[in-house]
């Protein structure tokens, strides 16, 4: 018998792991029961196996529609990316499918333009039939909607999932009601709603407390300067931070273009200094970021000079990002804020982005919205 979401939270809890949580129980035992529905009725991707699940059961005399999957949300940092994690494992699934939600927004255009060049009368069928032909079980973190090109396809594009019988969890941190809120032609958004009410068990986290924040807060952020014993504490904030999270690689989606960060659990990410400033980024790219995470491991930052004027404005551009959007920076760094970059153009104005380190690493930042 394989592994049950509830198990392994247990055994999280018993370990010290994880911190007993009524709310996050609750969101489990949603999980487990998902889990051991797909198990019962067999959840290899047949056709007959995912409708006898999900198509009707009996309860006394009536027939009653089961829901496709589960719709979690809560505030961030509640563990949502966790326990999806945790259910993710050991579904008993053979094709499934673990996806930031932009990223797969990001493939569903691609694949639309390509279907449109084929001239296709209508473009989301061999779309939707590509994606229930590849997965059976799919996975969102994040599930957000801000841009109204994909409002405009979700609804279409979900029921025709849904049609083949596509199981659909996601995490969010919003209500399905409040999805594309105050958005361009949001009433044409709202039969997607209707959709993932009707199809999906929806289910809040409550509780007001941020794990990831908590447990950075009070520890020490900035680790200078660079050898073994600051990378040595960094890596032990990020076991710390991301605790039983188990990390990939975070695709945001900005502008038609991607930014990929190496590594990310949920709203925490992991890069160098090399991945965000010594490539051609734009604010746009870095407020994107600060948009898509709540805490920033930044690895290696170096002393900046004259020769390194371009990383060393776009390394202020990032600050200036996550300050505006007070997001919590741990990094590790060559020398003090203030020793950063002391010559070279723009190292005067540098002195504003030395100061906002400074109060980043304080033990109250971020600050209480």
């Amino acid at each position: 018998m394989s592994e049950t979401p509830l198990n392994r939270y247990r055994a999280l809890v018993a370990a010290g792991t994880l911190r007993p949580d009524d709310a996050q129980r609750a969101a489990v035992e949603k999980l487990n029961l998902l889990h051991m529905r797909l198990t019962r009725k067999g959840g290899d991707g047949a056709r007959g196996g995912v409708f006898g699940l999900f198509g009707f059961g009996r309860r006394g005399e009536e027939e009653v529609e089961e829901r496709l999957g589960l719709y979690l949300y809560g505030g961030v940092g509640r563990g949502k990316s966790m326990l999806m994690d945790l259910f993710f494992a050991d579904a008993p699934v053979a094709k499934k499918t673990r996806i930031h939600f932009h990223a797969f927004m990001q493939r569903v255009h691609r694949d639309l333009d390509a279907a449109r060049k084929t001239q296709v009368e209508d473009p989301i069928k061999p779309v939707a039939r590509r994606i229930a032909d590849e997965t059976r079980l799919l996975c969102f973190d994040e599930f957000q909607v801000s841009d109204i090109a994909d409002a405009m396809i979700l609804g279409r594009l979900f029921k025709k999932l849904f049609e083949r019988g596509v199981v659909v969890v996601a995490t969010s941190n919003r209500h399905p009601s409040e999805l594309y809120k105050d958005g361009l032609n949001r009433q044409l958004f709202l039969p997607f709603i209707d959709l993932l009410m009707a199809k999906l068990d929806v289910h809040q986290l409550e509780g007001p407390t941020d794990f990831r924040i908590a447990r950075a807060r009070g520890m020490k952020t900035y680790h200078s300067p660079l050898g073994a014993e600051a990378a040595a504490d960094f890596e032990a904030a990020w076991d710390e931070v991301v605790a039983s999270g188990r990390p990939r690689p975070l695709v945001v989606a900005v502008q038609g273009r991607e930014v990929r960060l190496p590594t990310a659990c949920g709203r925490v990410a992991r890069a160098g200094f090399e991945d965000l400033c010594g490539k051609p980024l734009g604010p746009a790219d870095y407020l994107a970021i600060a948009e898509a995470v709540d805490t920033l491991f930044l690895e290696a930052i170096p002393t900046l000079s004259r020769a390194r004027n371009n990383e060393a404005k776009r390394f202020v551009t990032l600050i200036d990002a996550l300050y505006e959007a007070r997001r919590q920076l741990i990094c590790t760094a060559a020398a003090e804020p203030s020793e950063l970059y002391v010559e070279g153009e723009g190292a005067f104005e540098f002195a504003r982005t030395a100061s906002r380190l400074e109060e980043m690493r304080s033990a109250d930042w971020p600050p209480a919205a």
